[in-house]
This record gives C-alpha cells, sequence and structure tokens, in this order.
C-alpha cells in the first residue's frame, strides 16, 4: 500500500508538470494565479485535434481544485464556448461522469488526464463533426 500523497504535494508536482510542458500533446495548464498558496484555480488550454470540427481551434478552460482534490475530482469549466454532449450551454461545466477514461473517479487521476480525455472526446465519432460555435466566443 503506497503513502497517500498529501493535496499541496500533488498539486505541486501537477503544476511542475504543466509548466515544464511535460504533459500531453495539445494540452497544457498552469495555476491561474502564482500566489495562491491554495493552488485551487487554474487555468488549462486543449488544441482542438485534428481531422474534427475542433481542429485548429485553442479551447480555454477553467480548473478549480477543492480541498478535497485529490479524492474528490476538480471542477472543470470550457471558457470558450463548446458544443459537447457532456458540457453545459449555459456555463461550460463538464460532467466528468461522461467521459470515459475518467468517468468513475479516483484519487490517481490528474488534471492532465482530465484535459487528454476531454481531448479524445472532442475526436470521438459521434463529436467531432458536431457544429461548434464561432470560434472566439465564450461562457
Amino acid at each position: 500500500m503506497s503513502a497517500k500523497v498529501p493535496r499541496n504535494f500533488r498539486l505541486l508536482e501537477e503544476l511542475e508538470k504543466g509548466e515544464k510542458g511535460l504533459g500531453a500533446d495539445g494540452c497544457s495548464y498552469g495555476l491561474t494565479d502564482g500566489d495562491d498558496v491554495m493552488m485551487s484555480n487554474w487555468n488549462a488550454t486543449i488544441l482542438g485535434p485534428p481531422h474534427s470540427a475542433h481542429e485548429n481551434r485553442i479551447y480555454s478552460l477553467k480548473i478549480y481544485c477543492g480541498a478535497s482534490y485529490p479524492d474528490q475530482p476538480p471542477s472543470v469549466h470550457f471558457i470558450s464556448k463548446i458544443n459537447l454532449p457532456g458540457v453545459s450551454q449555459t456555463n461550460g461545466k463538464v460532467d466528468l461522469s461522461k467521459l470515459g477514461r475518467v468517468s468513475q473517479w479516483n484519487r490517481d487521476f490528474t488534471m492532465e488526464k482530465i484535459l487528454v480525455a476531454l481531448r479524445e472526446y472532442m475526436a470521438h465519432p459521434n463529436c467531432r463533426k458536431l457544429p461548434q460555435p464561432p470560434e472566439g466566443s465564450t461562457y
């Protein structure tokens, strides 16, 4: 049984990986405010996957890691408008239960894993051809 990594150590690991660009292709993330000692508010971007209605678009997201992260998933919202099942058309909130890879949350999952799952979902045959809002529109 491995030791449970404290929230802040875990978030520092994620921050370092995100800032160094060591993460997955097409996804990046970092703290909204470097002075946020609780490391709760994050910005993220997803490059639209090729061969989809999202190609050549950059999607901005905000992620909030509450006090119980990583035991509980963060809340994830698109800032850029997107037409995607499981994303609220009123405020951009992502329903993580719709993302196969992270639908059954466990503390080993990371913000990067969520972003990668979203990018894969955008490229899914059922989603990649959906008409999208005008580029640059936001919630």
